[in-house]
C-alpha cells in the first residue's frame, strides 16, 4: 500500500481530466479500490508477507540482516534489487496480458517495480516511474533489464524509448536535483469514518503514533513498548494508530494512551503537535505536508532514507528505538526550531505543481510523437 497510495492523487487527477485509469496490482495494494478506482488483481492470492517469509527461509544471511534492521541506503544494492525483482517477476505476465487487452497509452509505475518496463517496451508506449519518498530511483531502468532478462526475452520486449519520472520529495530536502518532474505530495491514507473525538480540538496535546502496515510484521512492536514506558511521564494523550497489528502482548495501557483502528493519518494530524512513526515514506511525507514535527524510529527497508532526510531537514529527529524516552519526546514537542522547519517544508510542498498540473503535462508528453 505504501507504494500505490502516493500514486492515487495523480490517478484521480487524470480521471478528473477525462482520462481512463486502470490500476494493475496485487496483494495489499488492491486497497486502491477503496479510492474508487478500477483495479485488476494481477496475482490472485498474492501475499507479500508469505513471499518475504519464503525469501528469508531461502536466504539465512538476508534473514539476519532483516532481524538486525537492514539499512537500505541505495535501491541499486543487489540484495535490495533481488527482492524487488522477485515481486516484479510475479507481476509481469499478468501486467503484459492486461495491457495487450486494455491497450494503455502510457504506463505509470512505482519506481521500485520493473514489470511496467516490460509492458511499455513491448507495446512501444511511454513509461513514467513514480517516486514514493526520498529513495532515489535514477538509473534503475538498466538494472531492470538485467534482473528481469527472462521476462523481457519471454515477451519480446526491450526497455521503453520514452520515459519520465515524477518526484514527490520536497526539493530542499534532497542532496541532489529532483528526478524528473516535481509534484506536490497530497496525502492519501484511504478513507474512513471519523469518530467524534478525532474531529474535535483536543483539550490537551495529542500525539499520534503509527508503525504503518509492514513494520509491525517485519520488526515487531518494540517502539510501542518504549513509548508505553514513557507515556505516563508526559502531559499529553497518545493515539496509537496501529491498524490490524496484534497488541495483545502489550499488556495494560497507561491512562493517557488510546489504541485505535485505521483512521486516515492526515485527519489525525489536524490537531496534533507530533507524529512518532517508523520512517515510512507515507507517514514522513504526510507529516511534512501537514507541517507536523516528527520523531522517526526507522527499522529497515527505505525507512532510514526517509528518516535521515527528515532529520537533516530539521523538521524532526530520527533516533534508534532504544533512544525513545520521555525526555526526547518533550524536547521535540517544545523545540521552536523544529516547528519552524516543519512549517517551512509544509509551505514548500504546497507550492509544488499539483497532481492536476502534472496530469496535464503527462497528457501533453504522451500525445507528442
Amino acid at each position: 500500500m505504501g507504494h500505490v497510495f502516493p500514486m492515487i492523487p495523480l490517478a484521480w487527477a487524470l480521471r478528473a481530466a477525462g482520462h481512463e485509469v486502470l490500476v494493475a496490482t496485487a496483494g495489499d495494494a488492491l486497497a486502491a479500490k477503496d479510492a474508487g478506482l478500477p483495479v485488476v488483481d494481477l496475482v490472485p492470492g498474492f501475499d507479500i508477507k508469505v513471499l518475504y517469509g519464503q525469501v528469508l527461509r531461502d536466504n539465512p544471511e538476508l534473514a539476519k540482516e532483516m532481524e538486525a534492521g537492514m539499512k537500505v541506503t541505495d535501491l541499486r544494492d543487489p540484495v535490495v534489487l533481488s527482492r524487488l525483482a522477485l515481486v516484479s517477476m510475479m507481476l509481469t505476465d499478468g501486467a503484459v496480458a492486461l495491457a495487450e487487452q486494455w491497450k494503455p497509452d502510457v504506463v505509470v509505475e512505482s519506481m521500485i517495480l520493473g514489470a511496467g518496463h516490460v509492458v511499455a517496451g513491448k507495446l512501444g508506449i511511454p513509461l513514467f516511474a513514480h517516486g514514493f519518498g526520498f529513495a532515489r530511483g535514477g538509473g534503475l531502468a538498466p538494472r531492470w533489464r538485467e534482473y528481469l532478462a527472462a521476462q523481457f526475452q519471454q515477451h519480446g520486449a526491450e526497455l521503453p524509448e520514452r520515459t519520465g519520472y515524477i518526484d514527490i520529495a520536497p526539493p530542499s530536502m534532497l542532496h541532489e536535483q529532483p528526478t524528473g518532474w516535481s509534484m506536490r505530495f497530497v496525502p492519501y491514507n484511504a478513507g474512513g469514518v471519523l469518530p467524534d473525538w478525532a474531529r474535535r480540538t483536543p483539550e490537551r496535546r495529542q500525539i499520534i503514533v503509527t508503525l504503518g502496515t509492514i513494520a509491525p510484521i517485519m520488526s515487531g512492536l518494540g517502539p510501542v513498548e518504549r513509548l508505553l514506558a514513557a507515556a505516563p511521564d508526559i502531559d499529553a494523550d497518545f493515539i496509537l494508530a496501529l491498524g490490524s497489528a496484534d497488541t495483545s502482548g502489550l499488556g495494560a495501557m497507561p491512562s493517557n494512551v488510546r489504541v485505535v483502528d485505521w483512521i486516515p493519518l492526515d485527519a489525525l494530524l489536524q490537531h496534533s503537535p507530533l507524529l512518532i512513526h517508523h520512517g515510512g515514506a507515507g507517514s514522513t511525507l504526510t507529516a511534512l505536508a501537514m507541517g507536523v514535527p516528527q520523531i522517526a524510529l526507522p527499522s529497515g527497508a527505505d525507512r532510514y532514507i526517509n528518516a535521515i532526510a527528515m532529520h537533516d531537514s530539521g523538521a524532526g529527529v530520527s533516533v534508534e528505538e532504544d533512544e525513545l524516552d520521555a525526555a526526547l519526546i518533550e524536547r521535540v514537542l517544545t523545540d521552536d526550531k523544529i516547528r519552524h522547519e516543519a512549517g517551512r517544508i509544509r509551505d514548500e510542498i504546497a507550492g509544488l505543481p499539483t497532481p492536476g498540473t502534472v496530469a496535464e503535462r503527462l497528457h501533453e508528453f504522451v500525445v507528442q510523437r
